[in-house]
């Protein structure tokens, strides 16, 4: 159980896009595109319903401090683990590890044999915590035409 887990709401949006936005600053040249990308942000809970996919955040007094997101069950068996954030202040605390099993429990329940995800190759803390959980990276990248200038590694955990 986590503690102030919810499923997304569409008025999150300020809060979701100030959580990610500030995590996006911790790293030179990563900003926000709302026009593009990051377009998501603005109506969450539309954006989970359209994509077939779960979206939660954790909200403790009233400030949301992660969160985390599923896609729907792929043809190849898999879901994509989408969105995961923690507030600077929240971190290594265990809390993003436990995000990321609520997205394996609810891939399992809908007959996912793997959990893959796509993470911005400049999230080096973030990598170390899919490896720790069991994550590896396939080798696959893929370079996305944003304000960023991304590159993404995919991970993948059998399940």
């Amino acid at each position: 159980m986590i503690d102030g887990l919810r499923p997304v709401v569409d008025t999150d949006a300020e809060q979701l896009t100030a959580l990610i936005g500030a995590v996006f600053a911790e790293y030179p040249g990563c900003v926000l595109d709302l026009d593009g990308l990051d377009r998501d942000l603005l109506a969450p809970a539309r954006e989970a319903r359209e994509r077939g996919g779960p979206w939660w955040v954790v909200e403790r007094h009233e400030r949301i401090i992660a969160t985390i997101g599923a896609g729907p069950l792929r043809a190849d068996g898999h879901v994509e683990l989408k969105r995961l954030y923690v507030h600077t202040d929240h971190r290594r605390q265990g809390l993003a590890a436990r995000l990321v099993g609520r997205v394996e429990r609810h891939a399992a329940e809908v007959g996912a044999q793997a959990v893959d995800l796509w993470s911005d190759t400049r999230f080096g803390d973030a990598h170390r915590l899919y490896r720790r959980l069991g994550y590896v990276d396939t080798g696959d990248r893929r370079e996305l035409d944003d304000p960023s200038a991304t590159t993404e590694r995919r991970f993948r955990r059998p399940l």
